[in-house]
């Protein structure tokens, strides 16, 4: 666990599973900047100018693949992992090469990936 938190944004559709996320980023004390269900609502936050230190993206939301917000983070250097049950084999072109975590994951694995997201 680090020891300074972090805001990280959590783009997850299904709710168990952002719950859980939710969490894990609380126990591994960081804060949840914002949890979102859509890319519509991941657009939002970043245009509020909410202070956004990484992100973990599901790669399916309910308004569609996560591709624009991954690439307005990348754009804005915020650093981001996508959370993908087949292991990232869809990423567009442009988007390989960012990590990904493994659906399902456990919190040494959100941990793991939480830590190469912020140390860069």
């Amino acid at each position: 666990m680090t020891s300074t938190a972090r805001r990280i944004l959590i783009a997850e559709d299904e709710a168990m599973i952002s719950m859980m996320v939710e969490d894990y980023v609380d126990m591994l004390g960081h804060a949840v900047a914002a949890t979102c269900t859509t890319n519509a609502q991941c657009v939002d936050v970043l245009d509020s100018g909410e202070p956004v230190d990484a992100a973990l993206l599901d790669c399916n939301l309910g308004d569609g693949p996560v591709w624009e917000t991954a690439r307005r983070l990348k754009a804005s250097g915020i650093p981001f992992a996508f959370a993908s049950g087949d292991n990232g084999h869809g990423l567009p072109e442009d988007l390989r090469g960012a990590a990904v975590l493994g659906k399902p994951f456990m919190l040494d694995s959100l941990e793991q990936v939480l830590e190469q997201l912020l140390r860069n």
